[in-house]
């Protein structure tokens, strides 16, 4: 009987001690979480913050780049939301197959110009004019 006596009480001893080390991994947990939640928003914000004073140019080096490399197909004009001056630069990009490059020519100088305006406008100028303002060609 002691035998009996001496394991229950080893497993009573084994069984609070789970329930103690559970209730502090518990606690644990509830400060990881807490900590995360609050790590998570602070990064939310901080990225929100910085996506915003930097909205303009990124968008501004985006569309500069592709309108002087890819500018006969109108992909700087899809990127600022542009989408029917987009199509009619690239329909003159793709016509240059039927027109023997003129109407790519001409894609391809207005993409480049474009490009190189967008480019050397500063980041305020460029956000106002193009993304503010709506300001389609040159």
């Amino acid at each position: 009987m002691s035998d009996d006596k001496n394991l229950s009480d080893d497993l009573n001893d084994m069984l609070g001690d789970a329930k103690e080390g559970a209730k502090k991994a518990g606690e644990k947990a509830k400060e990881f979480a807490h900590e995360a939640k609050e790590s998570a928003a602070e990064f939310a914000e901080s990225a929100r913050d910085t996506f915003d004073k930097s909205k303009g140019e990124n968008k501004k080096v985006l569309a500069g780049v592709l309108g002087i490399v890819l500018g006969y197909f109108g992909i700087h004009k899809f990127v600022l939301g542009y989408n029917k001056e987009g199509i009619i630069l690239l329909v003159l990009g793709l016509l240059g197959f039927v027109t023997c490059g003129i109407t790519s020519g001409i894609a391809w100088v207005i993409g480049f110009v474009e490009g190189i305006i967008y480019l050397t406008k500063t980041d305020e100028e460029f956000y106002t004019t193009y993304q503010v303002g709506n300001k389609p060609w040159f």
